[in-house]
């Protein structure tokens, strides 16, 4: 039988900390966040899931998911509401309330907000190749430079390739964050 994981209450929200099954509340899970980033809902808590990766993004117009980057493994996203842009290979795609995006391992992508509104996108991601040196990597690309999503020079370094920007911090949710239901 798999065990309930235990839920701790820190200063930035509820955290899972230990293996097993677990129900949490988006408003009540811990963040990260930078003031003109997009902040990121963290549910997977300690350790990090082994075999994919979930979260929310709510992304104000014209703040980005992510530096554009291919990954070693697929990503899915599902704009839950607002609007947003996909960079995906070097193309913008416009994207609206129920979009879903598949890039399958080697895609290079990134979601920008759009519209007059925040966005929120979940977030999935295989980890079975994605982990480790091999992750995959961040690509210049001029669309996504326009958008200042992009990087000067092709890197496998997330510390270089998010230099130029405030690291996210953790938070508690912000109200508003999240449409009401």
């Amino acid at each position: 039988m798999v065990p309930e994981s235990r839920l701790e209450s820190t200063e930035h929200g509820l955290v899972p900390k230990s293996d097993g099954w677990f129900v949490l509340n988006a408003r009540e899970a811990s963040w990260r966040h930078a003031q003109g980033r997009s902040a990121v809902c963290d549910f997977e808590g300690e350790p990090d899931f082994s075999q994919l990766g979930i979260n929310l993004s709510v992304l104000e117009p014209g703040e980005f998911m992510a530096m554009y980057h291919w990954e070693a493994d697929q990503e899915d996203f599902l704009v839950l509401a607002g609007e947003a842009l996909l960079i995906v290979e070097g193309e913008e795609r416009p994207l609206r309330q129920w979009d879903f995006v598949h890039c399958p391992a080697g895609t290079n992508h990134v979601i920008v907000g759009a519209g007059d509104a925040r966005s929120v996108v979940l977030a999935v991601g295989a980890r079975d190749q994605s982990t480790g040196p091999n992750w995959g990597g961040y690509t210049v690309d001029e669309t996504a430079r326009r958008h200042s999503a992009g990087v000067e020079q092709d890197t496998t370094d997330q510390l270089q390739a998010y230099a130029p920007f405030t690291k996210r911090e953790p938070t508690r949710y912000r109200e508003g964050w999240l449409p009401e239901a």
